[in-house]
């Protein structure tokens, strides 16, 4: 999830813990099983974020429940960074972030997800660098440029991601739009244009990405992938969705796109619901089930999406504030 911070207030401070247990069960058409099913956990996140004086904030997401090599206990961070925040409309960010790469898919917190897009699967989102947001006096726009290790191949030496965003917020719609220029090899680039677009009306919510990949005049229009969401709230309790992806690469030759290769033709759908059950608003605890389906070719032969590949899940994620608890305790 890309974040913003508002300027800061001293004292203020956030700790939470969530986790996801999923039961699923996943049938792949091509080796003519019975498929498998299993009661797994998801996700286990500590969410640490608070203010340091007037200027400055912080945010921290730890994932418990991921590896991470012994060298490098930031293998398992998603994000830890520092903001310093002179103006309502300056801030100025350094530490590992969310690669500014536009998408509601993309942006959206992976504990909230339930079925995404090949590119989705294959981009390492979180990496390390330096950001600058400049925000209009009303708030609706906001405009970021970031420099930041590339997501792929992150472990090699001199190679970046230059990242611009544009975040607005006008009535019924938002938008997280962005040009991207990413090395893949030392000296080459891939160029991204991603454009997320969500319409609001009342309890209905449509979310609609495209993302156009480039790194040459020979890939134009060859490579993209299209990501969309409908959903209907009811009585606050109850949220229904159904959810399309599809992704292409028609491109020969070489490699440049490693998260959706060559030879690729992917289309996912699937449908799902949402149950809130505490008061007032209050989604702490959500219990959701979905159903997936999954055609088409993967150039990827280790890829996630799968033709033939279809899936269920039943599940119950739960977030606790420990500050309030240990607040009532003492």
């Amino acid at each position: 999830m890309i974040a913003t911070h508002a300027k800061a207030q001293d004292n203020d401070l956030r700790l939470q813990a969530e986790t996801r247990i999923d039961y699923s069960g996943e049938f792949l058409k091509s080796n003519g099983s019975n498929g498998t099913a299993s009661f797994n956990g998801k996700y286990l996140n500590v969410i640490l974020s608070g203010t340091i004086g007037e200027d400055f904030s912080y945010a921290y997401r730890q994932r418990l429940n991921k590896a991470h090599a012994d060298q490098s206990f930031f293998d398992a961070t998603d994000w830890l960074y520092l903001t310093y925040a002179p103006s309502r409309s300056w801030q100025f960010s350094a530490g590992k972030q969310v690669v500014a790469i536009g998408g509601y898919e993309y942006d959206r917190a992976p504990i909230d997800l339930y079925f995404c897009s090949e590119y989705w699967n294959n981009i390492a989102c979180y990496q390390f660098g330096v950001s600058a947001t400049y925000a209009t006096n009303s708030g609706n726009d906001k405009f970021l440029f970031q420099v930041c290790q590339s997501p792929f191949r992150a472990n090699a030496d001199n190679m970046y991601a230059y990242n611009l965003m544009w975040m607005g917020s006008h009535k019924w719609y938002q938008s997280i739009w962005t040009l991207n220029l990413i090395e893949h090899n030392p000296k080459e680039q891939i160029a991204y244009l991603a454009l997320g677009n969500q319409f609001t009306f009342g309890n209905f919510r449509l979310q609609l990405d495209y993302m156009l990949r480039a790194s040459n005049h020979d890939m134009l229009f060859k490579d993209y992938s299209i990501m969309g969401e409908a959903s209907y709230t009811i009585a606050d309790k109850l949220n229904i969705f159904g959810r399309a992806t599809y992704d292409v690469n028609s491109t020969t030759g070489a490699i440049n796109d490693f998260c959706v290769m060559p030879n690729t033709e992917l289309t996912r759908f699937g449908a799902g619901v949402e149950f809130y059950p505490l008061p007032k608003n209050n989604r702490s605890i959500r219990l959701h089930a979905f159903y997936h389906y999954t055609l088409g070719h993967n150039g990827n032969p280790n890829g996630v999406l799968q033709d033939g590949q279809s899936m269920f899940s039943i599940g119950l994620k739960w977030k606790i504030d420990i500050v309030s608890i240990a607040k009532k305790i003492f």
